[in-house]
């Protein structure tokens, strides 16, 4: 694979992208500007990493050619030979980082992120094991300056949650969340079992980029909204007003119910939001179904039936099924130490996107 070509096709779309931002009837449409804005700072780091890699290419090229060139153990022949040792890992190093350049970005990589927790097999169990995630999660997202806002939230008896939906509001958030969809299975004697007994119980996850308006068009015909109170903790002002809002959408029959504030129109914003994302997520789905039949090979659904990660509590360990990945820091890794895990996935994604761009 030629990267030289790509560097130098990058480098020209760059120069192009910045004749455009100077372009004053850019600023006439808001979204296109931004979405300008972003590619540009994209490609402004694609360019430097580029030009790292072309120099160093170039420099490893040279000191190929002198040591080929001068007498065995020669005093140039020897500091020839240690470039090439010291060049040889750095152009492996920067090669990896110019592939990446080569995947066409997705365009939800650095929308925000709605997450739905929803227990699963295990019962009570299930639900704690929810608020356990939850947990996790936002200590993650408060190591990378992220903020987190609760969308809606069906508590349990004994602390946990059946259901729970936030957001995550940052820089790549769906990016480095998007392998989270699907079921995580944990293995732990539960705070209620009496005999010491390991039980397995089941949290489904699901990742959703935040949708905009442009991405999902819904009529006003299409909705069934209603109004009740709302229900559960949340004080007297929460329990005593009719501001928990419901959403249907009659052509899919999804449902989307928020109750978080005590303000109706800010529950019914967030239910939208919900909503949209929900959609926009089925259309990804549908587009990624198609693509994966053409190409015999499922690419990225993010099915919720399948099984993508187990905590064992008794061994301190979790295993990611999808890349065969065991790590024995389960501890750290329940206080939001997730990098552990996202790096080798996104390493994993990376690896075969590029396989389906070589020749079959």
């Amino acid at each position: 694979m030629d990267l030289r070509r790509h560097v130098e096709a990058v480098a020209a779309r760059y120069r192009e992208v910045e004749s455009l931002l100077s372009d004053p009837s850019s600023f006439a449409n808001a979204q296109r500007f931004q979405e300008l804005s972003r590619e540009y700072s994209r490609l402004k780091d694609q360019c430097g990493e580029g030009q790292l890699y072309l120099n160093a290419l170039q420099e490893l090229d040279e000191n190929r050619q002198l040591l080929r060139a001068e007498p065995a153990g020669s005093e140039l022949a020897q500091m020839a030979s240690e470039e090439v040792a010291r060049l040889e890992p750095e152009v492996a190093r920067l090669t990896k980082i110019v592939q990446r350049g080569l995947i066409p970005p997705d365009p939800t990589d650095s929308r925000n992120t709605i997450i739905e927790l929803r227990a699963g097999a295990g019962g009570a169990e299930s639900a704690l094991f929810a608020a356990d995630l939850y947990r996790m999660y936002v200590r993650y997202a408060e190591t990378r300056g992220w903020k987190v806002e609760s969308m809606d939230s069906s508590p349990s008896d004994l602390g946990g949650f059946r259901e729970l939906i936030f957001m995550l509001k940052g820089d790549q958030a769906f990016r480095r969340f998007r392998s989270e969809s699907g079921v995580h299975r944990v293995q732990r004697v539960p705070a209620t079992e009496a005999a010491g007994r390991i039980h397995t119980s089941t949290v489904t996850v699901a990742v959703l980029p935040e949708a905009e308006e442009v991405d999902v068009q819904i009529k006003p015909e299409e909705l069934e909204i209603t109004v009740c109170r709302a229900s559960g903790p949340g004080g007297q002002g929460v329990n005593t007003t009719d501001s928990a809002v419901q959403i249907i959408h009659k052509p899919t029959g999804l449902i989307v119910r928020c109750a978080d504030e005590r303000s109706q129109l800010k529950n019914k914003d967030k239910a939208m939001k919900v909503l949209r994302s929900r959609l926009l997520e089925r259309r990804i789905a549908e587009e990624n179904a198609k693509y994966a039949a053409a190409r015999k090979a499922m690419v990225g659904t993010g099915e919720r039936n399948e099984k993508i990660r187990t905590y064992n509590f008794p061994q301190n360990r979790v295993t990611d099924h999808r890349i065969d990945l065991t790590i024995y820091n389960l501890a750290a890794l329940m206080e939001g130490d997730l990098d552990c895990l996202i790096e080798p996935l996104l390493e994993d994604e990376l690896q075969r996107r590029l396989l389906e761009l070589s020749p079959t």
